[in-house]
């Protein structure tokens, strides 16, 4: 059970009724982070904007697999289990793939460099050794794509947080950050 009540979406303030037929238009389903996130209409608001401009970053897969490695630094079993899916069913990672992203690695090499620059980022907040800057440039990631994946990092540190703060309910098949990857 969630530690932060997670309103039904008819009982979600007013003004975020039209962001979250926006995300069941979407996805089809409403997901109890979006639910959760609606009762701040700005941080719904927020999360969706950047959501939205961040989906364009890189691609589907390398944005997942950077997903679920910030998920398993940050220990969110809820974002684990909905990157997991989504890793899974919308960016087709096998589930091999997914398990590496979780430790931080790929089978695809450029990405793997992408997901330790990610790790490196969210472990130490950023302060970064240049031996970690040059690695993921001398994987071929422009300047403009290194702060993709900041922003990617922050992305997903503002969901773990939320989610781990107030326990959000899993809506997706679960899977715990502390379960071997």
């Amino acid at each position: 059970m969630s530690r932060i009540a997670i309103p039904a979406i008819e009982d979600a303030p007013a003004v975020t009724q039209p962001l979250l037929a926006g995300v069941k238009a979407q996805l089809g389903v409403v997901p109890n982070l979006y639910r959760l996130l609606a009762l701040s209409p700005a941080a719904l608001q927020g999360t969706l904007g950047l959501g939205g401009a961040l989906g364009k970053a890189l691609d589907v897969r390398t944005r997942e697999r950077i997903a679920l490695a910030v998920a398993q630094v940050n220990g969110c079993d809820y974002c684990l289990s909905a990157h997991t899916y989504l890793g899974l069913n919308l960016a087709r990672l096998d589930p091999a793939d997914v398990a590496l992203a979780r430790n931080g690695g790929s089978s695809d090499p450029k990405a793997a460099a992408a997901v330790r620059f990610a790790v490196k980022v969210a472990e130490s907040r950023g302060k970064v050794g240049g031996e970690d800057l040059a690695a993921v440039r001398l994987a071929g990631f422009t300047d403009a794509q290194v702060v993709e994946i900041v922003a990617l990092v922050a992305e997903n540190f503002l969901t773990n947080l939320l989610n781990n703060v107030a326990g959000t309910a899993i809506d997706f098949p679960v899977v715990r950050a502390a379960e071997a990857a």
